[in-house]
């Protein structure tokens, strides 16, 4: 079992801002080097790479919805001489598009925008970097899931769809790649407080929201990453294990 990242390079999608942030912290802190990819805000991505501990880190712009863009983020790494050991799929959207409020227009974007990032996109990540780890002796895959995958997202439906099909991705290849040494496995998380959806933990809606847990708050994203961690630090028979970190906001069985 591992204790530390040292000599170990780890590749974190949305790895500048909320969840993926403190990842990429917390992996440079045990001593990896870490390759945040975002998509849009250089400050926040610069920032964040001049805040980790130790060297070597990168950000790299990519739009991951896009497939070239994911293509050609591969082909760059394999130039560079990188071997990457970990990958973590952490990018992920959400919004608002409940069935019987919404325009057949808005419904149908709801899904689009979200199953591309969400699943698509962590799929095509997932694709290259087990062509990337085959050929380095193995490696391991954590995908960010949620709670939504078990308990419905009403107001969100395609995002629960989205992680519900981002679990069924993971334990598909965890049997598919066991032989190739890859480990996959994912974190299902409830709510988080990140800068996003800070603003929804305010007020009435906020209480309810931090209710929904026995210990009456919602989950910080640093918990996130130790749990992360701990799945990163695990061994091989934890290959295809989804693990729940909400709080006992919701208890499967």
């Amino acid at each position: 079992m591992l204790d530390n990242m040292k000599e170990k390079t780890i590749l974190v999608t949305g790895g500048t801002r909320g969840i993926g942030k403190s990842i990429s912290e917390l992996f440079a802190l045990k001593g990896g080097t870490v390759i945040a990819i975002f998509r849009s805000d250089k400050l926040s991505a610069e920032h964040c790479i001049n805040s980790l501990r130790g060297s070597g880190h990168q950000a790299k712009q990519v739009d991951i919805t896009i497939p070239e863009a994911i293509d050609d983020l591969w082909r760059q790494i394999e130039k560079d001489g990188i071997t990457v050991d970990m990958v973590i799929n952490n990018a992920g959207i959400g919004f608002h598009h409940p069935v019987d409020q919404v325009s057949y227009t808005e419904w149908q974007k709801g899904f689009s925008d979200i199953i591309q990032t969400n699943l698509i996109a962590a799929s095509n990540m997932c694709y290259h970097a087990v062509q990337h780890m085959r050929k380095n002796g193995g490696g391991k895959i954590i995908n960010i899931s949620s709670r939504g995958a078990f308990r419905g997202e009403p107001l969100m439906p395609a995002y629960g769809a989205s992680k519900a099909g981002l679990n069924a991705l993971t334990q598909s290849l965890a049997q598919q790649l066991a032989p190739h040494n890859i480990y996959v496995g994912a974190i299902a998380p409830g709510f988080v407080e990140t800068d996003m959806a800070r603003d929804r933990l305010l007020g009435d809606v906020g209480k309810g929201i931090k209710a929904q847990s026995p210990m009456n708050r919602v989950a910080q994203p640093e918990e996130i990453a130790e749990a992360t961690y701990l799945m990163a630090c695990g061994n091989m028979w934890m290959t295809g294990a989804i693990i729940d970190v909400n709080g006992a906001s919701y208890m499967r069985t």
